[in-house]
């Protein structure tokens, strides 16, 4: 086609310029700002907030918005207009994708949106944003409160109509918590997910003690605590990743071996690695049944709901080993899986590698600065509300005059120049006199008065000594996060195992002996079985894990019982159970698995001791928290469960133990502090279905914290920790006490006890108990040990403060 030349002349002071430029320098020049532009603008998060620009502008254009917790959803759709037409000038996808991440519970461990509709899943994309709708969830609030306080700079946004801030206040530790992944020019940012709890637990601890090393810190947050749940696997990249901000471990899903025939054993996976779907799970299984290189899986069903959760049910042929197809599975699907670590992120403007102390002194130093700024504007606001109420306070006393000045000056310039003069007062004071209505003025009372400025007093010297004393200023902070911790804290999902030996995938022989051993289960739920009739050696105080809470000798192909707490007697093969190896020590269980591996536990429902059938044996002891006493022979039934006990509404079971003897001491310990002992003989064997008989009288609104056995010539000890109903779990210690056993006299049944806890100011229930054989241990949550202090001779004494909060006591294994 003919290009048509144009007929109009040029304009007369036109002239053509043409500049040469170097192709080279050109392309350096515009990759640099396109590279400038993706790291500062787009794909790394600032470590204060842990928040990139677009998610920033998302929260905060909602908050504008008001789209509160408590009001109604609004059209996705309207938030991403408000976010892409004021702040974000990209694409609506890209601010879709990000609302979206934030708004779903697989991805997020503490979510900031709340949305309603379809916001997809792993496997499949949500919605269209014209059809889901959200608001700000509780959390959210908490990372742009006092925005409107001048607790951050601002700046203008891309066209410079509006402004925006450059970081949010940020009271939830969000980079920490929730992690970040991102992809730049140059650079990548991959950040795990960690437990709300512990990390405000290393932030209050590093408040204390700022000079804490990074094995100290490591005892509140041990590692990664993913929203998907599952295991990780090898601890040594985690520490390396917090020592360095570069490491790697693996996650696993978390699988039992079940029934799921009467004939035929399955594999349930009811947790997957983080960021890994069922779906690509089940086609992965396919793929490898279909071409041969994987055997012996006779059925595959997905049975995921929004009622039970992530369900894949794996029916393992007859003839086949459900462990051996469980370790070819990790092998060949991504039901293992690795996490790289790469902590980047933006620190004053910079994109910095940084370790966990790293990541949360930036945090803290953050915290300070809001808090110190929001302050000061409250100090500021409050001093200039004082200087006014100072100068209503001088007017209210001859109001009569200050009425007549008004009235007889020609302009209001006049009447404030009178007002100055007559009653001395300020500019602002006069103004702000002449600015209000004279029905507003003859209202005030001056007692009303003198009490807000006896508020507004108090109020600013306490406001000033914030900003004059750095400890209180530090106070401050650690209480604030106490209370995110208190509000949107939950239990850790993911289990941590030190190495790949510890799983149950481990192959198993097809014929195993059925040699003596004994199956051991610790205080955060890892069950396990030992390798030889011994009882695995102690490594004393310094053991790396937690305590061991039950333990019972049996045969590797024999079967046990898990008495739960609510009453229920779960039947086990002691050969589903993981082998500890032979060098193995107690209470180090380096090859435990969970218990949520071989039985299906309802909500609420815990796992309290192990027993075997032996019909030789005097049976279990079980205590309720009502103070109800049971003994009873363990039947060895033919079927899977069945109860042990029948509990009236609002009771459950919260000690079982197995009796050796029949002649043991039972002992009661409960909530008020009161310690009954009475010996097994006084409680008559009862079948499987009754109730159980009266143990230990309990006052008005106390409940039973301990129940165990004893036997009566064995020294033991008895450990109690008191605190406050107020206090938040997991964060106060609270006072510990370590008495010896002999210190406390037997009582008959149904009584009420002795006193083995003086409350001190401030306490008024025992957090936790134990009575048993000494030595005692005791972990924390996490499964840290704690030393325990040499028992004391007074049985009513009180405690002393602990460092450590302490989830539970357990003693030796003979």
């Amino acid at each position: 086609m003919a290009r048509r030349k144009s007929t109009m002349p040029p304009p007369e002071d036109f002239e053509e310029q043409i500049s040469d430029i170097d192709v080279g320098d050109e392309m350096r020049t515009s990759f640099l700002e396109y590279a400038y532009s993706v790291i500062y603008t787009r794909a790394l998060p600032d470590a204060r907030d842990g928040l990139k620009p677009v998610q920033r502008r998302i929260l905060y254009t909602m908050s504008d918005m008001g789209l509160r917790p408590d009001r109604p959803h609004v059209k996705s759709a309207r938030v991403v207009g408000e976010v892409m037409g004021k702040l974000h000038p990209h694409g609506d996808s890209a601010i879709y994708d990000a609302l979206v991440r934030m708004a779903q519970p697989w991805a997020m461990r503490v979510r900031l949106i709340d949305g309603h509709g379809n916001f997809g899943s792993h496997d499949d994309s949500p919605a269209a944003m014209r059809y889901t709708e959200c608001r700000m969830a509780s959390p959210a609030l908490a990372m742009t409160g006092s925005l409107d306080e001048q607790v951050v700079d601002w700046k203008p946004n891309y066209d410079g109509q509006e402004s925006e801030p450059s970081v949010l206040p940020a009271a939830l530790p969000n980079l920490l918590v929730n992690g970040a992944s991102g992809i730049a020019v140059g650079m990548a940012t991959n950040m795990a997910p960690h437990n709300l709890v512990e990390v405000v637990q290393a932030l209050r601890h590093l408040i204390k003690k700022p000079s804490a090393g990074l094995d100290d810190i490591m005892r509140f947050i041990p590692g990664p605590d993913l929203p998907t749940g599952g295991k990780i696997i090898g601890l040594g990249g985690i520490r390396d990743a917090y020592e360095t901000g570069r490491g790697a471990f693996k996650m696993r899903a978390t699988v039992r071996i079940d029934n799921v025939t009467p004939r035929r054993k399955g594999l349930i996976v009811t947790e997957l690695p983080y960021n890994v779907g069922p779906e690509r799970v089940v086609e992965r299984i396919k793929q490898l049944v279909q071409a041969k290189r994987l055997q012996g899986i006779a059925d595959l069903k997905d049975l995921t709901d929004r009622t039970h959760g992530l369900q894949l049910v794996i029916e393992i042929k007859n003839g086949f080993h459900p462990e051996a197809i469980l370790e070819q599975l990790y092998k060949l699907t991504p039901m293992e899986e690795s996490f790289n670590i790469n902590n980047v992120a933006l620190v004053e403007g910079q994109p910095r590698t940084l370790g966990l102390k790293e990541l949360l002194e930036v945090y803290l130093e953050h915290r300070y600065d809001v808090t110190r700024r929001r302050t000061q504007f409250r100090l500021t606001k409050a001093s200039d509300r004082l200087h006014l109420v100072d100068g209503l306070l001088t007017a209210i006393v001859d109001i009569d005059e200050v009425i007549q000045i008004v009235r007889g000056s020609d302009d209001a310039t006049k009447a404030k120049e009178r007002l100055i003069a007559v009653f001395d007062l300020s500019e602002v004071q006069a103004q702000y006199i002449l600015d209000m209505q004279l029905r507003r003025l003859t209202k005030f009372s001056r007692i009303e008065l003198e009490k807000e400025k006896e508020t507004l007093e108090k109020e600013i010297s306490g406001l000033a000594a914030v900003l004059e004393d750095d400890r209180l200023l530090k106070r401050l902070v650690s209480g604030e996060l106490a209370d995110v911790a208190n509000s949107f804290g939950t239990e850790r999902r993911t289990v941590l195992l030190e190495s790949s030996g510890q799983a149950v995938t481990s192959a198993v022989p097809l014929e195993v002996a059925d040699d003596p051993c004994w199956v051991l289960l610790s205080s955060t739920g890892l069950l396990a079985r030992t390798t030889g009739a011994d009882p695995l050696p102690s490594e004393g105080s310094r053991a790396k894990h937690d305590v061991v809470v039950s333990a019972v000798r049996t045969t590797a192909r024999g079967q046990i019982g898990l008495v739960t707490s609510r009453g229920r007697l779960v039947r086990m093969d002691v050969l589903d159970m993981p082998a500890l190896p032979p060098t193995a020590h107690v209470p180090n269980l380096q090859g435990g698995a969970p218990l949520s591996e071989f039985v299906s536990l309802e909500k609420d429902e815990r796992g309290l001791c192990l027993t075997t059938f032996d019909p030789e044996s005097p049976g279990l002891a079980l205590g309720t928290a009502t103070g109800v006493v049971k003994r009873v022979q363990p039947d060895h039934l033919n079927r899977d469960t069945w109860e042990v006990i029948g509990l009236k509404d609002g009771d459950e079971v919260v000690g079982a133990t197995e009796l050796r003897s029949g002649e043991e001491d039972l002992v009661f310990v409960s909530t008020d502090a009161q310690l009954l002992r009475f010996s097994a003989s006084a409680v008559r064997p009862q079948g499987r279905t009754a109730g159980g008989m009266a143990g230990i009288r309990l006052s008005a609104n106390a409940r039973v914290v301990f129940f165990g056995a004893l036997p009566a010539d064995r020294d033991g000890v008895v450990v109690t920790i008191a605190g406050s109903t107020s206090a938040l779990p997991g964060m106060d210690g609270g006072s510990l006490k370590v008495a010896p056993y002999s210190e406390y006299p037997a009582k008959g049944r149904a009584t009420g006890g002795v006193r083995c806890h003086r409350f001190l100011k401030g306490e008024e229930v025992l957090q936790l108990a134990w009575a048993g054989p000494a030595p005692a241990r005791a972990a924390t949550a996490t499964g840290v040990a704690v030393s325990l202090p040499e028992p004391t001779g007074r049985r009513d004494g009180s405690g002393e403060p602990v460092n450590q909060p302490i989830a539970s006591v357990g003693g030796p294994l003979d």
